[in-house]
């Protein structure tokens, strides 16, 4: 029987493949890209090519595939063999430098949001050598970033990339303020938490809104949810433990560091936490682990259901996204260590993040924002959607004796008794675990909570990154030519508390009462839908700073917004569709046909005893015709919305109008519909409900 250290990382091209493979010099010159963002050699491509297609067809693989990010959400591939002709009539295994480095994929079916023309249908692949390849399938993966023919980036991974270079740029120039001369190179990294749903395949096969749009569009609710909060953390069944095992197994031979899984608040919820991986990697596993979920699930006869709010009444899923910068010496520069208020160079980067936060709220709202994600923002499972940050009661003291000119007094050290003398004693954390907070510190890290668990992490973190990347450049532009370094230090980061301590908020972030503050005295942003936000990614602030750093350029993120609000557009329009059809060819009909039956009832009841009044039947039968009754209003109300957004030109209108017309109607029909469920005998309702989908997996 293999063991986990047997099969990990046992379908990577990793580094033990390649120290095993490669020429000492080749294997040098490799590390040496991948390290230092040195260029590539071709021959040291060449070689590599050959070494990875060896090892590949020693482990059954045939065929090679770039594989990218493009702007659909999901991940791409174009299969190509690795056979050739000989001269004798048969086939050699041949793959070269040159195919390794480069792809020419046709680019002209993925969205570009205006990048190019129908007609220009060539793009590029180009191989990312610090992300390893892996085989999946039969087929070798090399993880690739994508672009068009005249250059511009159509996917995620490259401005992942560029941000992650500025990041590293701007924050060596701060720390060889603090004569940190031997870093390198400076690299963000995440753990993302993924959570998920999971349902029988058979239930899910009858719910046409599952299969279009990824979510219940109707379900009345169950006698029983989440109420009791004996699922989070609960134990996990039978059915599930098999797929979590299954799963585990998948993602280890890919060299997917999964480590943690176990129920989440909601029936039929789930999660799965890795351990952290540099950004672009971690990018990569992520969309490999929500695709190896579903595909794991189908063998199990599950669905693994990805939607931010695939039901309404119990909590959504998010994607934790646990983001740190470190240098490649090994130190964590958002580790605060014993003595955080005599650490400065960890409170100049902590300041870097406030302040990032703070500038570019807007920004780290937009990388959130899809149609799915709206339900999930500002429901009592995830934060709202006004950004603020946590940091706990330290680092809040700390911040404001520096405002504040005075000494810091210290946090007292509270030791836990827990009144049992054989459990042992320990010290209680500093600061607690602020779940509604969308930005919150956690320890050495901070842990932004607002991505949807169907969310792309490259979004997010290209923000991310940048934003901090900015505001380490204004600080090094201004310490560099300081004469007195640590006053200077002292002033900016005393500045920077002052100016932007409205962004930091410890309590309740659920709280009505907060909103109000946030928006009303503090002056922050509270962009609810993705309508509301995603045009302002156009605002001059932004446009400014994502230029001047190279992460973007102006027509890229003409592009993303155009997609964006497309993407939104779509999805609405896709659930308001599946909704007139149900309503319409399903629903209507069951509930016609009880009303009938039970008159029929009650009819033949009065034949055989004229005295009766038969109340119950005659009572129902009126409340089912009146509910279609408002189901055919209902129904042709969002038609007629429908109608109209077609009319529409320009797709920042048209999101508008979605969203004010649209998503109305949608809830308004929704409403009779479920109410009609309550009341219809189950053997006529066409769909299973939400307790045979919750409590369905055994």
């Amino acid at each position: 029987m293999s063991t986990v250290t047997d099969i990990f990382g046992s379908m990577v091209f990793d580094d033990r493949v390649m120290r095993a493979t490669l020429s000492s010099k080749v294997y040098a010159s490799l590390r040496k890209t991948i390290d230092e963002g040195s260029e590539l050699d071709i021959s040291v491509a060449n070689a590599v090519a050959e070494a990875m297609k060896e090892w590949a067809v020693s482990k059954g693989a045939t065929h090679y595939t770039h594989w990218f990010q493009p702007l659909t959400g999901i991940t791409a591939e174009k299969h190509d063999s690795f056979i050739s002709p000989s001269p004798d009539g048969a086939v050699i295994m041949e793959f070269s430098g040159k195919e390794l480095i480069k792809g020419e994929p046709d680019a002209s079916s993925f969205p570009s949001g205006g990048l190019r023309a129908t007609f220009e249908a060539r793009g590029y692949t180009a191989w990312d050598p610090t992300s390893y390849a892996f085989i999946k399938g039969k087929t070798l993966c090399i993880p690739t970033a994508f672009c068009s023919y005249g250059g511009p980036a159509l996917d995620k991974k490259t401005p992942l990339l560029r941000s992650m270079e500025v990041l590293s740029k701007q924050a060596i120039r701060i720390l060889k303020l603090f004569g940190a001369d031997d870093v390198k190179r400076v690299v963000s990294s995440v753990g993302p938490e993924q959570e998920y749903f999971l349902v029988t395949r058979e239930m899910y096969e009858k719910r046409p809104d599952l299969r279009f749009s990824g979510r219940t569009l109707f379900g009345a609710k169950p006698p029983k949810g989440q109420e009791l909060d004996d699922h989070y953390f609960g134990v996990i069944k039978p059915g599930v433990a098999a797929y979590m095992e299954d799963l585990n197994e998948e993602l280890w031979k890919l060299g997917i560091l999964a480590k943690t899984e176990h129920n989440e608040v909601a029936p039929a919820q789930h999660e799965l936490a890795p351990i952290y991986s540099t950004t672009n990697v971690a990018t990569d596993h992520n969309q490999l682990t929500m695709e190896i979920m579903q595909k794991v699930a189908a063998k199990h006869g599950l669905v693994c259901l990805l939607h931010e709010k695939p039901f309404a009444g119990v909590n959504g899923s998010g994607k934790h996204n646990n983001w740190s910068i470190s240098t490649d010496t090994g130190k964590n520069l958002l580790s605060p260590g014993d003595t955080p208020a005599q650490n400065a160079q960890f409170l100049l980067f902590l300041c870097a993040v406030i302040k990032a936060v703070d500038d570019y709220q807007d920004l780290l709202r937009i990388s959130v924002a899809t149609a799915g994600n709206d339900h999930r923002l500002g429901a009592n499972e995830a934060p709202p959607a006004v950004i603020s940050m946590f940091l706990g009661d330290e680092l809040n003291a700390v911040l404001e004796a520096i405002e504040k000119d005075k000494p810091y007094a210290g946090t007292k050290k509270t030791v836990m008794k827990l009144g049992v003398d054989v459990l042992p004693k320990f010290n209680r954390d500093t600061t607690d675990r602020n779940r509604t907070s969308p930005f919150a510190f956690t320890g050495n890290k901070f842990e932004f909570r607002m991505l949807g668990s169907s969310n792309s992490i490259a979004c997010a973190n290209i923000m991310l990154n940048a934003a901090v990347a900015e505001s380490l450049k204004q600080y090094a532009d201004k310490l560099e030519g300081a004469k007195d370094f640590e006053k200077a230090l002292h002033d900016l980061i005393k500045k920077t508390v002052k100016d932007h301590k409205r962004i930091i908020f410890n309590g309740n972030g659920y709280d009505d009462a907060w909103i109000k503050e946030a928006t009303e005295k503090r002056g922050l942003l509270n962009y609810k839908t993705t309508a509301d936000c995603m045009p302002h990614l156009l605002d001059k602030k932004n446009v400014k700073m994502l230029t001047e750093l190279g992460v973007f350029s102006k027509e890229e993120l003409d592009s993303r917004c155009e997609i964006m609000l497309e993407n939104y557009c779509k999805s609405v329009m896709i659930e308001a569709g599946t909704m007139v059809d149900m309503a319409r060819t399903q629903i209507a009909p069951a509930v016609e046909r009880y009303a009938g039956d039970v008159a029929k009832k009650a009819s033949v009841k009065r034949e055989l005893v004229p005295s009766l009044k038969c109340k119950y039947e005659t009572d129902l039968v009126k409340t089912l015709s009146s509910l279609l009754d408002e189901i055919e209003d209902g129904v042709k109300k969002l038609e007629d919305a429908m109608v109209a957004i077609g009319n529409i030109s320009g797709i920042i209108e048209e999101s508008a109008a979605i969203r004010d017309k649209i998503l109305p109607a949608m809830s308004e029909l929704r409403l009779p519909c479920d109410k009609a469920e309550t009341l219809t005998d189950k053997s006529y309702w066409p769909f299973p409900t939400y307790a045979d989908l919750l409590f369905g997996v055994k």
